[in-house]
């Protein structure tokens, strides 16, 4: 279980002073599929970074599995199998998916045990084993592989920040489904920080945060009403 209580994030620079985070408290059970959402700025991805330990909260405390993460570094909180995936994952030239998927297990994959993990996030893995991780693959085709690489560090907690970002519309269609499938496939939690409806609907509970808190969390259809679907930014309606 992921345990936040009264999880705040201060920040003072030439702007002033500003709270990101405002005590935020939530439970989050073992096998859940998350997803945050709410407006820009609201604080979704400081939420997630602070979970991973990107960023390091000002007050608060992070109990995953019964261990306080709040102190931990993010090479830590990565061996108690927190895994973070980020908008934009980092390629790397000369470098093949058969490579990443064995670096990200910590030990030599075999070509059958990397095709398992690919098979996994729907890609044909006889195209891909030798692929190097660069401009060569798609957006969508990147991220896939980098959810494989979770799946291959064999995470507990999988952290998503906006993955839908910088993809085609059939690469968004396949990631969904890819979800979907993991979700049923897999015992991991996974949070998907997201402002996309059609990912928003696979959660097993949706959780919108604004203005630095935790403002409702509940069903798909409980939290429509609060939320401008029409431009998809997930803003708080005006009372």
């Amino acid at each position: 279980m992921l345990e936040i209580k009264g999880l705040s994030y201060h920040v003072s620079d030439d702007a002033g002073d500003k709270d990101i985070l405002s005590g935020i408290d939530l439970e989050i059970k073992d096998g859940a599929f998350i997803v945050v959402t709410g407006p820009n700025g609201g604080g979704k991805t400081t939420l997630a970074k602070a979970i991973m330990g990107l960023v390091q909260p000002t007050a608060g405390s992070i109990v995953f599995d019964g261990t306080e993460l709040m102190g931990k570094s993010v090479t830590e909180r990565a061996r108690l199998g927190v895994c973070y995936g980020f908008q934009q994952p980092p390629r790397f030239k000369g470098l093949q998916v058969t490579e990443l998927l064995s670096i990200a297990a910590g030990r030599k994959l075999s070509a059958n045990e990397c095709c398992a993990y690919l098979t996994k996030v729907g890609l044909c893995t006889e195209d891909y084993l030798d692929r190097e991780i660069d401009t060569s693959l798609s957006g969508g085709e990147v991220k896939r592989i980098e959810i494989a690489s979770l799946l291959a560090r064999n995470a507990k907690l999988m952290i998503f920040d906006e993955p839908e970002a910088g993809i085609d519309l059939w690469s968004f269609v396949r990631l969904t489904q890819t979800f979907e499938s993991l979700h049923k496939r897999s015992d991991s939690t996974i949070i998907v920080i997201s402002h996309q409806e059609r990912i928003i609907r696979l959660a097993d509970e949706v959780v919108l945060v604004a203005g630095g808190k935790v403002a409702a969390r509940g069903s798909f259809d409980d939290i429509m009403p609060l939320m401008d679907m029409q431009d998809m930014t997930c803003a708080l309606k005006e009372a």
